[in-house]
């Protein structure tokens, strides 16, 4: 089968590593790719958000299973204008990708079917946010409706900066329009952990579970970032944990969309917060997360794309997954001022040495190739995965192939995987 991945981030990186390990692959093309996908598959230089390209490749190059990596190209309705065609394509519809496109209408289905989740507060205008959040004597989270490629949620620990959350949203623009409507919410406080599954319309099923670390600097600190590393599994999530979740999130979101008539077939990401009264959703995305999905897909013994085909054929009730029995941790290298400006075309070395690791994978991210050395280009540069007997072992493991990429201004957190429980 010729399968296209479309997208470029280290997340396309991981599906693909995985997805060139299974027998049912003949040829994988990845739009647009990186340097580390070009060592398993072919780089299309076609731009992820262009689907009247990617939908033309796919159709004069027998393309049998298309899987659609980032979130834009959902909402945008890619995989309805690929169903039109005939072809097979792996995510949900432009219908069913709005509960990840828009915050509001994720809220408002939580609070119509009971999902938990933190009460909140919408605003479209700027004047009636501001005076809200004038009145506020508790901690808020301030969120941008819209796509804010993970970084749009600004933690608010008074009235003050919860006025100046709203400003730089809704006035400052800082994400563009996604910041045209926002949501104001009460600040959960737990251990926050990621939970994904599988659905086809109607049956769920999860994928291990997986916990990120969002701040950009050691102990959690600093501006919220994409993601600075991930690690799986996550030993907070209990078995007790994971049916709640199943049974109280999961399964009544997919049922909710069904019921909505907007049938939710792809990859369902809860983010999840567990309080002390339980689990509460904070948001829920459309696609694979990143970088949970590297180590993830480290950990993951079943073939991928068998479980992509039965949800998009209805019958993800015959599958099971495998996992190995291992941790794995990835460790994100990013650039230097990341999530604020950075320098790119930096020289990247020690990636060959990497390769020749045991367990480790060095999954790209932002990087390109320039006169044949491979560069940064990016924020997030690189998602250097390990995996490991134990959480401990997969640490270092991790932490002892990132010491051996160097690039000049490289930044990386020194505490993945050792979040308190």
């Amino acid at each position: 089968m010729n399968i296209l991945i479309v997208g470029g981030g280290g997340r396309e990186h991981a599906l693909a590593w995985k997805m060139a390990q299974s027998e049912l692959a003949q040829n994988i093309y990845c739009a647009p790719g990186n340097p580390g996908t070009a060592q398993i598959a072919s780089n299309l230089p076609i731009d992820p958000e262009d689907i009247d390209a990617l939908l033309k490749f796919a159709k004069e190059n027998d393309i049998g299973l298309t899987v659609v990596g980032p979130e834009q190209p959902l909402v945008l309705g890619i995989v309805d204008r690929f169903q039109a065609e005939g072809l097979r394509a792996f995510g949900p519809s432009k219908a069913a990708a709005e509960l990840e496109g828009s915050k509001a209408f994720s809220k408002d289905l939580m609070k119509r079917y009971h999902i938990p989740t933190a009460a909140y507060e919408t605003f479209d205008d700027p004047e009636q946010a501001r005076q809200y959040a004038e009145t506020l004597t508790h901690p808020v989270a301030v969120k941008a409706d819209g796509l804010a490629a993970g970084k749009g949620v600004l933690l608010c620990q008074n009235a003050k900066s919860a006025v100046e959350a709203v400003e730089t949203l809704m006035q400052k623009k800082a994400f563009g329009d996604a910041g045209d409507r926002i949501i104001i919410e009460e600040l959960l406080i737990g251990h926050e952990v990621s939970v994904l599954a599988f659905a086809d319309g109607s049956t769920v099923l999860p994928l291990d579970s997986a916990q990120d670390h969002k701040a950009v600097f050691d102990g959690d600190q600093g501006p919220n970032t994409g993601g600075m590393g991930a690690f799986s599994p996550a030993p907070i999530l209990t078995e007790t944990l994971r049916e709640q979740v199943l049974q109280t999130i999961l399964k009544p979101a997919i049922a909710a969309m069904a019921s909505e008539g907007r049938p939710f077939r792809g990859i369902l990401y809860a983010g999840l917060m567990l309080t002390a009264d339980g689990p509460r959703t904070l948001e829920f995305n459309a696609r694979f997360g990143d970088p949970e999905t590297q180590p993830l897909m480290m950990r993951l013994q079943s073939d991928l794309i068998p479980i992509f085909e039965a949800c998009i054929d209805g019958t993800l009730d015959q599958c099971q997954i495998e996992w190995k029995p291992e941790t794995a941790v990835c460790v994100v290298m990013a650039s230097g001022g990341y999530p604020g400006s950075y320098e790119k075309g930096k020289k990247i070395s020690g990636l060959d040495a990497v390769g020749a690791l045991k367990d480790v994978v060095a999954f790209h991210a932002g990087t390109k190739e320039k006169d044949g050395e491979i560069v940064t280009s990016g924020g997030r540069v690189l998602g250097v995965t390990a995996l490991g007997a134990s959480q401990e072992s997969a640490i270092n493991t991790a932490y002892k192939a990132v010491k051996t990429i160097q690039w000049d201004d490289a930044h990386y957190r020194t505490d993945i995987g050792r979040r308190e429980q």
